[in-house]
């Protein structure tokens, strides 16, 4: 079905604006997948700050020619969903590469971070990346530990240094008398 001119105009400017917006896009080959299946995608990738588009191929070579970024032959063919990345590029990247895992209909055909070209495979590595939460995390922790030691072990010499001004002065006071008395 033919679409009208100020349609693709429509198209061509959201294409381009999401873009501009993304870190990375993914694209998908969803043929054959239902519409209950594609919302539900839909959901997932609104989660991770995501969007998610059903695109038309000569509309987005289009866009993606005048972003400068080299398109492979192969990449623009067949039925062709495209998610991007507003925010995190291994968030979405972990969401469509799962839910492709659980349909038979879906399969990663590629995408783009930035400017480079990313196989399948590459985004399925892109995928397995923690999250920038969980990145952060780990390297908090990793700072953290050696002021926790450093602390620990300032606390256990104070710690000595208390224990044995206790016992000196348990000495000098009444306990004192008992060892003399034995």
């Amino acid at each position: 079905m033919a679409i009208s001119r100020t349609r693709k105009e429509e198209l061509v400017a959201l294409y381009g604006d999401l873009l501009q917006k993304s870190d990375a896009i993914f694209l998908a080959d969803y043929g054959g997948m239902s519409v209950k299946n594609m919302e539900a995608l839909r959901l997932e990738i609104d989660k991770v700050d995501g969007a998610f588009h059903v695109t038309k191929n000569t509309l987005l070579r289009h866009i993606l020619e005048e972003a400068d970024i080299d398109i492979p032959a192969d990449i623009l063919q067949g039925q062709l969903a495209t998610g991007f990345a507003l925010t995190e590029a291994p968030a979405l990247a972990k969401t469509m590469v799962d839910f492709a895992s659980k349909q038979e209909h879906m399969t990663i055909k590629g995408g783009f971070l930035g400017t480079r070209f990313l196989t399948a495979s590459d985004v399925e590595a892109l995928a397995k990346l923690p999250s920038l939460d969980q990145l952060r995390a780990q390297l908090l922790g990793l700072i953290n530990a050696p002021a926790q030691n450093i602390v620990g072990a300032v606390a256990g010499g104070v710690r000595q240094i208390v224990n044995v001004l206790d016992a000196y002065a348990k000495s000098e006071s009444g306990d004192g008398e008992v060892a003399e008395a034995a």
